[in-house]
């Protein structure tokens, strides 16, 4: 069954409360000073069941100017609203503010309730009704029902109830498979019981014993009971109003406007990329950079607001903007807000986040605008495609990506498969992640490692390449190793890169050496195949050789990096065909042996100690021998 949330909105001193009280039999006026002064200061919260058994929280929310900071945190979750207008006074200032935030937070579903209609005889009470249509025109209840209600009498609250029944119909079912999320608008402090937190979930799906984390900030803790409606419940669902007694975290910790989410599934922003839309009846014209009060979830922090594609924002217009914030907040792409001027304060317009952690835009970028109509208009596969196109420099996991965009893992997956089918996306897996980049992002890549290979063999066209660590440090220095390391892999398994021992070059690059320097090959070649095991640095290479003591040191060292002379240790260095020998006459040893121990290989080869154990090491790396005390054998 869908979850239901009923609001109110209106005038102060309409009658939202009493005609709650009639609805429900419950005051929701609950501070000493709100009974005294017979006006409602802080939200009120109750539930009523429909004519058909079931059961909807409703919500009351004060229509005072100056609490529609509390009015505001109200609304977030609302399904249908009933807006009051007393219909002794009429359309009044706050009837018009609370409609305008109702219609900027896109809600769809309401109803008009004319209280104190005993006040009123029946002409007058015509002449309200068509000032009210007058007055919703262009909005969301523009052809709304209008309901004459007596709260004392009663008169009218079983066809409100009745109204509220048949647009339960229409309203959509919540997704409770995305990610929870409960934008906290009380907390408060049980004896025996702890820390409590309350507010309307807007998204996903809470349970005993889930993990949660207080958004923006680190504090984690633990959800040890669950209310619904007041009733004890093993889960809550999106579009309930919700009560979570949670451990781990202090009453202090928490505060309204706060988050409540799984820990690390959401990252804290002090930036936000927008669409504005400043409402007709407005009286301001906003300039760029103007100081704002912006509200988000139950949230209010200050901010700037600068405008990407314009310098100052007239009433009934809308834009694209960035909102760098004074304090740090939490949000989902999708979520509405509502602007309010920062002195007067007075609503002035709202929108919708499109981006939740941007980089600082520039003014007038083309290419910003247009990834912002992007996020606007596109679909969760476009979107995520361009936040992937966005932060391919950072590889970013599945895992990364669901923080991003608010969304749990397994539905990231399925987009991210579909992109891979479509060719337009790569993945990496590491342990147990999976890495994507974007097809663009890897082609440039490709683009400059070429480019950088083929001026480093121009300019060095005896060595083997630029070495591995080096080529991944450069160009993945901003990601882990072993994904940088995947990367390259990959570009060899491509056939777009070689790599020779830790050297990575260009497929078709091979070293070519001119003629001297063949002699010079040659000569070094002979050496080291008739000495065998005989040290040799490069003084002693250069008196031996008659030739230019660079060339025979680039000689050297590029037969080194080709393998035709084998690096045992810093120290020593023997020729291929000895090394190859040498691994021979071991493995025939063992063959015939269960055993050999470094003395043994000395006698075979007719060397040093030092070189057999050397060899020894070697064949033990590459997991040739294995070592068994003094010993080894086959591996």
């Amino acid at each position: 069954m869908k979850n239901l949330i009923v609001g109110t909105a209106g005038h102060i001193d309409h009658g939202k409360t009493t005609l709650i009280k009639a609805l429900t039999g419950r005051e929701t006026d609950r501070l000493k000073q709100e009974k005294e002064r017979g006006i409602s200061i802080e939200l009120g919260f109750t539930y009523f069941d429909l004519p058909s058994g079931r059961r909807v929280g409703i919500i009351d929310v004060p229509g005072h100017e100056k609490f529609i900071r509390n009015m505001l945190a109200g609304v977030i979750g609302m399904d249908i609203v009933a807006l009051v207008v007393a219909a002794d006074e009429g359309v009044m200032p706050q009837t018009k503010e609370h409609l305008n935030i109702l219609n900027l937070l896109d809600i769809s579903l309401g109803f008009v309730v004319l209280t104190k209609a005993d006040l009123v005889d029946e002409e007058w009470l015509e002449l309200v009704k068509d000032d009210v249509r007058s007055s919703l025109k262009d909005t969301f209840l523009e052809n709304s029902a209008i309901i004459p209600v007596d709260s004392i009498s009663g008169r009218g609250i079983d066809e409100v109830k009745e109204t509220i029944e048949h647009l339960s119909k229409q309203v959509d079912k919540r997704d409770i498979t995305e990610m929870p999320r409960l934008p906290v608008d009380r907390v408060f402090t049980i004896t025996g019981f702890g820390t409590v937190v309350t507010g309307t979930l807007i998204a996903g799906e809470f349970k005993e014993g889930d993990e949660i984390q207080v958004f923006p900030g680190n504090k984690t803790g633990k959800i040890r009971s669950v209310q619904v409606h007041g009733e004890d419940s093993k889960s809550a669902f999106a579009g309930q109003r919700v009560a979570l007694n949670v451990t781990g975290i202090k009453k202090s910790d928490i505060n309204r406007g706060d988050m409540i989410a799984p820990p690390d599934s959401m990252h804290d922003t002090m930036m936000l990329d927008v669409k504005i839309n400043l409402i007709k009846d407005s009286q301001r014209i906003i300039d760029n950079r103007t100081r704002i009060r912006l509200y988000i979830g139950t949230r209010e922090v200050l901010c700037r607001v600068v405008f990407l594609d314009r310098d100052l924002l007239s009433p009934g217009e809308s834009c694209y903007a960035q909102l760098r914030l004074e304090e740090s907040v939490v949000a989902k792409r999708g979520d509405k807000f509502i602007i309010r001027f920062y002195s007067p304060m007075m609503t002035i317009g709202g929108g919708e986040i499109l981006e939740v952690n941007p980089p600082k835009r520039k003014r007038y970028d083309k290419s910003v605008i247009e990834e912002l109509k992007i996020k606007e208009t596109g679909d969760n596969e476009d979107i995520i495609e361009k936040i992937i196109i966005d932060k391919s420099c950072q590889f970013p996991s599945l895992k990364e990506l669901s923080v991003y965009t608010v969304m749990p893992e397994d539905k990231i997956d399925k987009i991210i498969n579909r992109l891979i089918n479509e060719k337009k996306i790569i993945s990496f897996k590491l342990t147990k992640d999976v890495h994507v980049i974007h097809n663009k992002y890897f082609e440039d890549l490709i683009s400059k490692i070429t480019r950088e290979l083929d001026i480093f063999h121009k300019a060095n066209p005896l060595k083997a390449g630029i070495p591995k660590e080096e080529l991944r440090s450069k160009f993945l220095g901003n990601i882990k190793p072993k994904l940088g390391e995947s990367f390259i892999n990959l570009l060899i398994n491509k056939n777009i890169v070689k790599q020779t021992k830790e050297s990575i070059s260009l497929t078709d690059f091979d070293v070519e050496f001119n003629s001297e320097q063949k002699e010079i090959r040659v000569k070094l070649e002979d050496i080291f195949m008739k000495e065998k095991f005989s040290n040799f640095d490069l003084e002693e290479l250069f008196t031996k050789l008659d030739y230019n003591s660079k060339d025979i040191r680039q000689v050297y060292h590029a037969l080194i990096d080709l393998d035709v002379l084998v690096l045992l240790k810093s120290d020593i260095i023997i020729h291929k065909n000895i090394y190859l020998e040498s691994l021979e006459k071991a493995r025939k040893y063992l063959n015939e042996h269960d055993f050999i121990t470094a003395g043994d290989f000395r006698d075979v080869l007719n060397t040093s100690r030092k070189y057999a154990i050397a060899l020894l090491e070697d064949f033990d790396q590459k997991k040739i021998t294995k070592r068994i005390d003094d010993k080894r054998v086959l591996y």
